[in-house]
């Protein structure tokens, strides 16, 4: 039997929120591993980052603009992008607050950030992906999904739901060949503050320390490929064991 490699050559991995973080780092490992990358976010200057180091390691990628919170700009996205082998739903907002004066507004942009521009691109591109008779949709989740974080009651709610429709769409698009998982990252160093604010947070897993982008994105990439052949509908920790504890 020949042993399954992780060689995505001549697939076209998509990636939401491409531009910072574990976004960038997927992208970049997507394409070290051979795929056609499109890189997506909002931010050209970024985008263009992430292009330049993609091609100093002589990978390929293209970038495309888009508002993942908004409808149209959604559907821009599809339309530019055109066949989709790989699906990296990455792109997510973190607010976190007190229940009681957490603001409604908030809570629709999670939810359509979160919950509502993952559905909107599966819905796109596995139908597609079912034809070929395959496919591979990643879903990153957070570890707020599962663990009850004081303050994190609305973005954990976001997080679970999209671990839940990783669930429905495993099972609704395997006999197709599609595999769809969910990752869950602990802290994760990224854009969004300091590293010291990180480090305090990282001290609370049992490993006592916070994950690279680059940590997670090499599980992106493994489920991604035909290493993962057999896995889907999973929900794949990588916290630190924060989770476990």
């Amino acid at each position: 039997m020949t042993r399954p490699t992780e060689d995505l050559s001549g697939k076209a991995a998509l990636v939401t929120g491409a531009t910072s973080g574990i976004g960038a780092a997927a992208a970049i490992a997507l394409a070290a591993a051979g795929a056609d990358v499109i890189v997506v976010g909002r931010d050209r200057r970024r985008g263009d980052e992430v292009l330049d180091r993609i091609a100093a390691t002589g990978g390929t990628a293209r970038f495309i603009a888009a508002d993942l919170a908004d409808l149209g700009s959604l559907q821009g996205l599809v339309d530019a992008a055109g066949d989709v082998d790989v699906l990296v739903n990455n792109a997510g907002l973190s607010i976190w607050g007190a229940t009681g004066e957490f603001a409604i507004d908030d809570l629709d942009a999670l939810l359509a950030l979160n919950v509502r521009a993952p559905f909107f691109l599966v819905r796109a591109f596995a139908g597609a992906m079912a034809q070929k008779g395959e496919g591979s949709i990643v879903n990153v989740s957070s570890m707020a999904a599962s663990v009850g974080l004081v303050g994190a009651a609305a973005y954990g709610a976001t997080k679970a739901a999209l671990d839940a429709l990783t669930r429905s769409w495993a099972t609704e698009y395997a006999p197709s060949g599609v595999r769809i998982n969910s990752v869950a990252p602990g802290p994760t160093y990224s854009n969004a503050g300091p590293r010291e604010v990180f480090d305090a947070i990282g001290a609370t897993v049992p490993l006592n320390r916070v994950a690279e982008p680059a940590e997670i994105a090499e599980i992106i990439v493994f489920l991604a490929s035909a290493r993962a052949s057999y896995a889907t509908g999973g929900t794949f920790a990588v916290d630190g064991g924060r989770t476990a504890a």
